[in-house]
């Protein structure tokens, strides 16, 4: 069967080419979406920029196949064989992809974002600046693999096989890495603020200047790691091993030290310009109306006052807009933009005492309030004003600022 035949059947309304012999067919720019080519034989097939969306893919053969810029959005994908496979720049956002194949395949700048990818073998493939936000990695082999600049935050790499990976500028905040096995790993400026990494063996590894903010290290080995310069304001590192660690001028602020006890800064001059400080005072009044979310209904503060710019969801990587059609993936953008900034000028959330949240649409408020709530505590949230605009800068979907005092 060859590409003209193909396309006059799909044109007339078929849609099953279960087991069809297409090696090394070409078929390059067409419209295959909903397509069922389980069990195909498309090895050596060139699908550049196919359109391929919801396609039944199930134990296709695509080793040695092109699919740059190929759209394949919600494929069933599960056992395919992608070896070697160009996918460079292509869209497999939403994709059940268990048990798939993809060893030394090219997944530069990929689209992978909340894709099933459990147990699939990735063995020394490229990922370079993939996306894969909320992927299920899973026990998936990721040996050799790279991921340098790629987008991890939110993923599940429970299980999974990272040896000899490439991490290099990797995104992996907020990432679930229970109880792995990642001595001797180069996380050089790799953002794992609130990862999961329970459990975890570290021993040796590069953590120099890593942003462990929030992260959960309890139990973790850390023996001989490097965390010269770390960001571990906030870190549970309870019942962690930090024999031998290097951890020059690493921030442990507020972090819960292995012995259980709330690290408090050694500095003399900063103790003593908080003792001076007057701590923030919640107002409530029972004349006003009660909050009704993360937020009080005023905060007094005194002290030092950051005043912080809008931030909208621009990837500071790329310096683009992220996830233009998800508003909670740009909240989440948002917030990290937000705490990056009150990093940098030595600030933490719990000292925001003032946010304004604009929202492109109000239909979208709980969704942002979803993601919003996660950085306050309840009893402590700064106050809050939200309002609806006509357009944002960029067409985002949302924009936060934020006053903090120290």
């Amino acid at each position: 069967m060859d590409a003209e035949e193909i396309l006059k059947k799909y044109a007339e309304g078929e849609r099953n080419f279960q087991s069809a012999k297409l090696r090394g067919i070409n078929l390059k720019g067409a419209n295959l979406s909903g397509i069922d080519l389980q069990y195909a034989d498309l090895n050596g097939a060139n699908f550049d920029e196919v359109n391929l969306t919801g396609a039944n893919l199930y134990g296709t053969q695509f080793s040695r196949a092109s699919l740059s810029k190929a759209n394949l959005k919600g494929i069933n994908g599960g056992s395919t064989n992608f070896d070697t496979a160009d996918l460079t720049d292509g869209d497999l956002s939403g994709a059940i992809l268990t048990s798939a194949n993809f060893n030394n395949a090219d997944l530069d700048r990929v689209n992978l974002s909340r894709s099933t990818l459990n147990s699939a073998n990735l063995n020394r493939c490229s990922l370079h600046e993939a996306n894969l936000s909320r992927v299920d990695l899973s026990y998936a082999n990721l040996i050799g693999a790279d991921l340098a600049g790629a987008d991890l935050s939110t993923a599940n790499l429970t299980g999974v096989k990272l040896e000899g990976a490439s991490l290099q500028n990797t995104n992996l905040y907020n990432v679930v890495l229970k109880e792995l096995d990642i001595s001797k790993v180069d996380f050089l400026n790799v953002d794992l603020s609130k990862a999961d990494l329970e459990n975890c063996i570290l021993r040796k590894a590069s953590l120099e200047g890593v942003n462990l903010e929030r992260a959960n290290l309890v139990k973790a080995d850390l023996i001989k790691a490097n965390l010269k310069g770390a960001n571990l304001r906030r870190a549970d590192l309870t019942g962690a091993n930090l024999y031998g660690a290097i951890i020059q001028d690493a921030d442990f602020t507020g972090a819960i030290m292995p012995d259980g006890e709330i690290y408090q800064s050694r500095n003399p001059q900063r103790r003593i310009e908080k003792e001076k400080k007057m701590p923030n005072k919640i107002v409530q009044s029972e004349h006003a109306p009660a909050p009704v979310g993360p937020y009080s209904q005023a905060v007094a503060a005194t002290g030092e006052i950051l005043f912080v710019s809008g931030q909208i969801a621009i990837d500071p990587r790329s310096n683009t807009v992220v996830y233009t059609d998800d508003v909670v993936r740009q909240t989440e953008q948002v917030m990290q933009n937000l705490e990056a900034i009150l990093s940098a000028a030595g600030y933490t959330w719990q000292d925001v005492v003032k946010t304004t949240v604009f929202l492109s649409d109000m239909n979208n408020f709980a969704a942002v309030n979803q993601v919003y709530a996660r950085y306050f505590d309840a009893d402590k949230a700064p106050a809050r004003a939200c309002v609806e605009v006509s357009r944002l800068p960029k067409d985002v979907l949302v924009e936060i600022d934020c006053v903090a005092v120290l």
